[in-house]
């Protein structure tokens, strides 16, 4: 400092503006711990929504072709019943056909007087023998009409359970599906609603932390002043007191001893930058030498083909890369639109894409994640043997009936996957997990 000048005394803050700070800071701090966990347990949920929801989306699926099945009964039903009705006038007709033609022949009085009406012997004969005939074929007629009638009434009536089948389990699949998308819908709203407080008290936090940083710095700053102004008065009362030392001294001593006090000065100073001049150098010295790492390199080679249907199935489902998900979307011939809450997006769905995969390789391997893997059961594969080519699935249970999503392995710890709404068709890292299930090779 010269001579002469005189510095500001920087602000102190309070012991209590301190407190306060560092209370402020922890309350936000805690608050972001609670928030944190609260997501977490959300981000849970919506995953296990999610899984619920795509398990009730194959449910919906599977019912939706059992409603097929059965409105495609009640469809021939109902033609069957046509043809009766049809057969049955037609029974109807022949029987009124026969009623005029034995009028016609006298056959409406009784066989004595028909048989005393007769010319001769001859004619005699003849009509007696017309007579049985007639009788004889009235009576197989009456028989069909019997039977025509018992198959109009059944067919009717089967087709009438058809449709009633039909009707009941496609609004069971329209249950289910709706319950499935108002959990996954609340649960994603959940999500996002914590995720946004997240961000918000993680604001806080930093803010308070600022705060704290600012007046633990004003602290620090009064104490290195305080600090230097004490040592300033000491030195200004050691020299007020060597005056008064050296007049007891002749004036030859006295220069002398001012002259090794200037030295000592000098010397002081020297020192005092030449030690600072080497813990700079040092730290200099030591960050130039130091070099972080290069991150290590993952191998993406993808395992060795199982075949050029595996081949083909893999660069069909990557031609889809960056495609929406659409739940229920995407089949055997390529992408179509989703069912709510995707209506109106063109896609595919999990298992959506790995059936158009290998559709294109001349392979059916069924329409959702269950019937996927009911089909290929036989042909399980352990983790450490996958190949490119497997399919891999995730569960929410120990049975087949609770898988939920199903992915391409392409080799290299990578599989193509339609992971959920809202994302796209993409190459991620292969994950296991307690959900993960197992692994199947369709080409097997």
């Amino acid at each position: 400092m010269a001579p002469g000048t005189a510095t500001a005394a920087p602000v102190n803050p309070s012991d209590a503006d301190l407190s306060a700070a560092e209370q402020a800071r922890q309350a936000a701090a805690a608050e972001v711990g609670q928030i944190t966990a609260a997501l977490a347990a959300a981000q849970d949920a919506a995953a296990d929504a999610s899984a619920a929801a795509n398990i009730a989306l194959d449910d919906y699926e599977e019912k939706l072709a059992a409603y097929d099945e059965a409105r495609a009964a009640a469809d021939a039903a109902a033609a069957a019943a046509a043809q009766a009705d049809i057969d049955l006038q037609g029974g109807r007709d022949e029987v009124a056909s026969f009623a005029r033609d034995s009028y016609k022949q006298g056959s409406t009085s009784s066989d004595a007087v028909a048989l005393m009406a007769s010319g001769g012997p001859a004619e005699l004969l003849e009509r007696a023998a017309l007579l049985d005939a007639v009788g004889e074929q009235r009576v197989d007629v009456l028989q069909q009409l019997t039977v025509l009638e018992q198959q109009a009434t059944a067919a009717d009536e089967a087709a009438k359970q058809s449709v009633g089948q039909a009707d009941t389990l496609k609004a069971e699949a329209a249950t289910l599906l709706a319950t499935a998308q108002d959990q996954e819908v609340a649960a994603r709203s959940q999500e996002a609603a914590l995720a946004d407080q997240q961000d918000a008290v993680e604001d806080q936090l930093a803010t308070a932390q600022q705060t704290l940083d600012s007046l633990e710095g004003q602290r620090s700053a009064a104490e290195t002043y305080a600090q230097q102004q004490a040592a300033a008065a000491a030195a200004a009362a050691a020299a007020a007191s060597r005056p008064s030392a050296s007049a007891s001294s002749s004036a030859p001593a006295s220069r002398p001893s001012s002259s090794s006090a200037g030295a000592s000065t000098g010397s002081s100073s020297s020192s005092g930058s030449s030690s600072s001049s080497s813990s700079s150098g040092s730290s200099a010295s030591a960050g130039s030498g130091s070099s972080a790492k290069p991150a290590p390199v993952q191998d993406t080679t993808a395992g060795a083909p199982s075949g050029s249907a595996v081949q083909t199935a893999i660069a069909a489902a990557k031609t889809q890369l960056g495609l929406p998900y659409s739940w229920g979307g995407g089949g055997s011939s390529g992408p179509s639109y989703g069912i709510p809450p995707d209506t109106g997006i063109w896609g595919f769905d999990c298992s959506g894409l790995t059936q158009y995969a290998y559709a294109r390789a001349g392979i059916q391997i069924g329409g959702t994640s269950r019937d996927q893997w009911y089909r290929f059961r036989g042909n399980t594969v352990a983790k450490a043997d996958l190949q490119a080519g497997d399919l891999v699935f995730w569960a929410s249970g120990s049975s087949y009936t609770s898988i939920y999503h199903v992915a391409l392995y392409i080799g290299g710890g990578k599989v193509v996957q339609a992971p959920q709404s809202g994302d796209v068709v993409k190459i991620s890292n292969m994950w296991y997990g307690s959900d993960y299930f197992g692994a199947l090779r369709p080409t097997g």
